[in-house]
């Protein structure tokens, strides 16, 4: 049986899915489909923490489904600008898995991680799988992916 990882960059997915179809991710679909016939090694949703009752809600769910959630403050600048990002958090827990896993599964968008994808398959010889949302998905990760998958009317609630 092969085994997997699971990396959800939870706000790339929830505001590209918004963005592009008016919808949301259907987490329970996508946990059915990357974790059929497989062992699951690690699996993380990486969110941010707005001290919100219905985002904390949210983030049950997530637990319930089999993710662990990994929660980093909300950060407001004094200019008005925020910061909430887990790319570095990401990377780390990534490679870190990928010395263990057959299959490292990225559901993002986001270009930063596509000289991760390609050390995940050279250095440690794993599938790196990548769902994102096509439009608004960087070319740069799709074509680091071993396999690229849409995330589309199926995937979506």
């Amino acid at each position: 049986m092969q085994t997997v990882s699971i990396f959800v960059d939870v706000q790339n997915i929830y505001y590209t899915t918004r963005s592009a179809y008016k919808r949301n991710f259907d987490y329970n679909r996508f946990w059915a489909e990357v974790t059929d016939n497989r062992q699951v090694v690690n699996a993380y949703a990486y969110a941010i923490d707005r001290g919100d009752e219905k985002q904390r809600q949210f983030q049950n769910i997530l637990r319930a489904i089999g993710f662990e959630v990994k929660l980093k403050p909300f950060i407001q600048r004094a200019d008005g600008s925020a910061k909430g990002d887990w790319d570095v958090g990401i990377t780390i827990d990534v490679l870190e898995a990928a010395k263990q896993s057959d299959i490292v599964v990225l559901a993002s968008g986001d270009g930063d991680f596509d000289i991760l994808l390609n050390t995940v398959r050279d250095k440690y010889q794993a599938e790196a799988h990548v769902y994102g949302v096509p439009s608004l998905t960087a070319a740069s990760l799709m074509n680091a992916a071993s396999r690229f998958i849409p995330i589309e009317d199926t995937l979506l609630l």
